[in-house]
């Protein structure tokens, strides 16, 4: 039987190729948004105090060499890059941590070059402090 024969009598009896699709979800927890509200009353508590509160993530690893960016730049000609963004092709990936600064309003941006680690948070978070936290 050939998959032409195969595809015919599965769609004859209604299958037909499907995708996942995104809709089952655990049972929600009757106060679920407990944890916010606790989080949000120590922010609030820290910022009257004129303690520092920070928040720290990392964004989207971009491949460091030449690749296609999104964007343009002025310039006198297109700037030459690999066809496919192919991670071997790269000299690594860049690594952005931010740390944000909720009362002042102000953010570092650490970027590293090695792994998407801890200690690399930790790092992020060092360097606001002697950059802008201690003042």
């Amino acid at each position: 039987m050939s998959g032409v024969t195969v595809g015919r009598c599965l769609h004859e009896m209604d299958y037909s190729l499907q995708g996942n699709v995104k809709i089952l979800e655990g049972p929600q927890h009757p106060d679920r948004d407990a944890q916010f509200r606790y989080l949000n009353s120590q922010v609030k508590s820290f910022v009257r105090s004129g303690d520092p509160v920070v928040s720290v993530d990392t964004k989207k690893k971009e491949l460091v060499g030449a690749f296609k960016n999104a964007g343009r730049r002025w310039r006198k000609q297109a700037e030459a890059v690999h066809v496919h963004d192919f991670p071997h092709l790269g000299e690594g990936k860049a690594i952005p941590y931010g740390t944000y600064d909720v009362a002042r309003d102000k953010a570092l941006v650490n970027v590293g070059v090695s792994h998407d680690t801890a200690q690399f948070a930790v790092e992020s978070i060092r360097r606001w402090w002697r950059m802008l936290g201690r003042s």
